[in-house]
C-alpha cells in the first residue's frame, strides 16, 4: 500500500471518528431548534424583565452549544446503557437542572416547563447570610470572604463541591475555591460542573447517572430506606434532606417530578419506576 492511500485512509478514519463523536452524547437526542423550543426563557434569551436577573459578559449563557461542549469532557454520560436508559437519564438531568434554575410560575407565559434555566445564580443568597462554608471538609477548605452559594444549571453549592469539581476538571482544588464566580461567568464550566455532579458518586451517595442507568444496585441499607433506581433517587442525592421522605412534598418536589414526566413525554421514552422519594429516607438518615 503506498504512502499517500495510506494516509487518505487514516484521514477519513479520523473524520468518521469524529462524525461518530459529534453525534454522540447530547446530540443523539437534541439540536439547537429543539433546546430553544424547550428553553425559549433561559438566561440571556428570555425577553421578560425580571429585576431579580442581572446580565453578566455572556451571550446565550445556557445555549445548546456550550451545553454539547461540557459534555465531551464526559464520553460516559448519555452513553451507557440501553437506548431507553439514556433517554430517561437526560430527562432526569433536564428535569432536575430545569427546577434548579427555574424562574416559572403558575401562570407564566407558554406554561411553567417553558423557564428552565432561567437563573444562573442562586435567589437571595446574601440574605440568608448563608455563604456554604464548611470548614469541616480539610481538603476543601473554604476561601475567607468567598461565598459557594448555588450557581450554574446545578446551582453547584459548598466549598467541598467546588473543591472537588476544580480538581477533577482543572486539576487544582483552588481554581474554584479561590475563583467559584466562574461558573456564573463560563458557560462551559457552568455546565461542566452539572455534568461532573451528574456524573460522580460521594459515597454513601451512588452518581444520578448510575441510578439512572440502573448500574447502581442498592445495598440493604437503600433498600430499607426505600430507595430504589429511578428518577426519585437522583432527587435525594441532589436534595433528599430537603425534598425526600415527607408525607407532604413541597411544591418545588412536585415540579421536579413534573418536569421529569414532562420530558420523557418530550424524548417518548417511558418514565419508568420510581419516579418520587415521597417514601424515601435521605442518604444521611
Amino acid at each position: 500500500m503506498n504512502k499517500h492511500l495510506l494516509f487518505l485512509l487514516v484521514l477519513l478514519f479520523w473524520s468518521v471518528t469524529a462524525a461518530s463523536a459529534q453525534k454522540s452524547c447530547v446530540t443523539r437526542y437534541l439540536n439547537a431548534q429543539r433546546w430553544n423550543e424547550l428553553f425559549p426563557n433561559r438566561y440571556d434569551v428570555s425577553t421578560y424583565k425580571d429585576p431579580k436577573r442581572t446580565k453578566n459578559q455572556a451571550t446565550d449563557f445556557y445555549s445548546f452549544q456550550a451545553f454539547c461542549e461540557a459534555a465531551r469532557h464526559f464520553p460516559a454520560f448519555l452513553n451507557e446503557g440501553k437506548e431507553a436508559d439514556r433517554k430517561r437519564e437526560l430527562a432526569a438531568f433536564l428535569a432536575n437542572a430545569a427546577q434548579e434554575t427555574s424562574g416559572g410560575w403558575e401562570e407564566a407565559p407558554g406554561g411553567y416547563f417553558k423557564w428552565g434555566f432561567y437563573f444562573v445564580e442562586e435567589q437571595d443568597w446574601s440574605k440568608a447570610h448563608n455563604v456554604y462554608a464548611d470548614t469541616t471538609k480539610k481538603n476543601w477548605l473554604p476561601v475567607t470572604g468567598v461565598s459557594y452559594h448555588g450557581r450554574g444549571p446545578k446551582q453547584l453549592s459548598w466549598n467541598y463541591n467546588y473543591g472537588q469539581f476544580s480538581q477533577a476538571y482543572f486539576g487544582d482544588k483552588d481554581s474554584l475555591l479561590r475563583h467559584p464566580e466562574l461558573l456564573a461567568t463560563d458557560p462551559v464550566v457552568s455546565f461542566a460542573s452539572a455534568i461532573w455532579f451528574w456524573m460522580t458518586a460521594q459515597p454513601p451517595k451512588p452518581s444520578c447517572h448510575d441510578i439512572m442507568i440502573q448500574k447502581w444496585i442498592p445495598a440493604a441499607r437503600d433498600s430499607a430506606a426505600g430507595r430504589y433506581p429511578g428518577f426519585g433517587t437522583t432527587v435525594n442525592v441532589i436534595n433528599g434532606g430537603v425534598e425526600c421522605g415527607l408525607a407532604d412534598p413541597k411544591k418545588k418536589t412536585l415540579n421536579r417530578y413534573a418536569y421529569y414526566l414532562y420530558f420523557c413525554k418530550y424524548f417518548k421514552v417511558d418514565p419508568g419506576k420510581n419516579v418520587d422519594c415521597n417514601s424515601q429516607k435521605p442518604f444521611n438518615f
